[in-house]
């Protein structure tokens, strides 16, 4: 067995730093040795601040490198297929962040590609890595509130989105990039994958996409029917400015969950101008220990042969799921997704 796992980081914006700074730093059995973006800049600053002398602005390039077991890939979505599916084919393990692609064709070329080169594909759905969330996930397991009835997952972000992510085409919206990880959270917590689902989106926050992109939503509302039976409920939104928001509730037959932190500190500050607590900012700040989690995870697969906890079909499955969404939205109708 292979005493250290080596890694190279494709993509070096903020999630592949977070990535790219566990591997680095904090995952016992790996070793980050290259970082790839097309960037030049951006791959220099990323090396420069992780003391790391290899950085590839071609990701083909870092395939060819034998010394590289495994990737990491943090891209725009729209890369997504093309990167796994090569690595795969490069015999080199993946670890791919969410959206997992485009679309459900992409998803599932993905994943071909990943066993027919016996390497392993683990989608980054770090929630499930989240102690709160995994706790949640055991008291459900467990019975404690009885059968799951309704499913209810909210993320609101601070950000605005990127100039990118406005053209629905490319992005597939913020039902994927804001809202995939409730979409995974429902499946888990639900015990099933969902059915059937009717979205109303608005843009209410960035009036600069009207003219360009005037199907571009920055909110949205999704009900879900399972294919087990139980309910569930997408909330989602893009440039709150009031903090980053994600909480869940699994209501069941004998009680209810809460899962999710607000407050960026346990202090509540009393002055002349009134009550208040400090708001959690930033997923990079809530989810930080999740990211690790994941990522060791992810190396234990490797070392062990051992199936990850997050798959191809998980990630296929919120895909379908997004793109469902962004019909209902369109047209304006419940869909039907296919359960092939």
């Amino acid at each position: 067995m292979q005493s250290k796992i080596n890694v190279c980081v494709i993509g070096a914006g903020r999630a592949g730093m977070i990535h790219a700074a566990n591997f680095r730093y904090s995952i016992q059995n790996a070793r980050l040795i290259a970082i790839s973006d097309p960037v030049e800049e951006t791959a220099a600053e990323a090396c420069a601040k992780l003391g790391i002398p290899t950085r590839y602005l071609d990701y083909k390039e870092a395939l060819e490198n034998r010394d590289i077991d495994a990737v990491v890939v943090v891209t725009p979505t729209v890369y997504h297929r093309d990167i796994v599916v090569a690595a795969s084919k490069a015999g080199k393990h993946v670890l791919c962040e969410k959206p997992m692609a485009m679309n459900e064709q992409e998803c599932r070329e993905m994943t071909a590609a990943a066993e027919n080169a016996n390497v392993k594909l683990q989608l980054a759905f770090m929630r499930r890595f989240d102690e709160s969330f995994m706790f949640a996930k055991e008291r459900i397991d467990s019975g404690e509130i009885g059968d799951v009835v309704c499913v209810k997952s909210l993320t609101h972000g601070p950000s605005t989105p990127k100039a990118w992510m406005y053209d629905i085409s490319k992005s597939n919206g913020p039902l994927a990039e804001v809202s995939s990880h409730d979409i995974d959270a429902l499946h888990w917590y639900g015990g099933s994958y969902i059915h059937e689902v009717y979205a109303v989106a608005g843009n209410y926050r960035s009036p600069e996409a009207l003219n360009d992109f005037p199907d571009f939503y920055d909110n949205i509302l999704m009900t879900c029917r399972f294919r087990n039976g139980v309910q569930g409920l997408v909330d989602g939104a893009q440039g709150v400015r009031y903090g980053y928001d994600s909480r869940v509730e699994i209501l069941g037959t004998k009680g209810i969950i809460h899962v999710g932190k607000q407050n960026n500190y346990n202090v509540v500050e009393v002055s002349p101008n009134g009550i208040s607590t400090p708001f959690v900012k930033s997923w990079q700040n809530l989810f930080i220990e999740a990211y690790r989690k994941e990522d060791e995870h992810f190396i234990e697969c490797i070392m062990k042969d051992s199936q990850p906890k997050v798959t191809g079909a998980d990630g296929l499955e919120a895909v379908k799921v997004v793109n469902a969404g962004n019909i209902s939205i369109r047209e304006r109708r419940p869909v039907t997704l296919s359960e092939e």
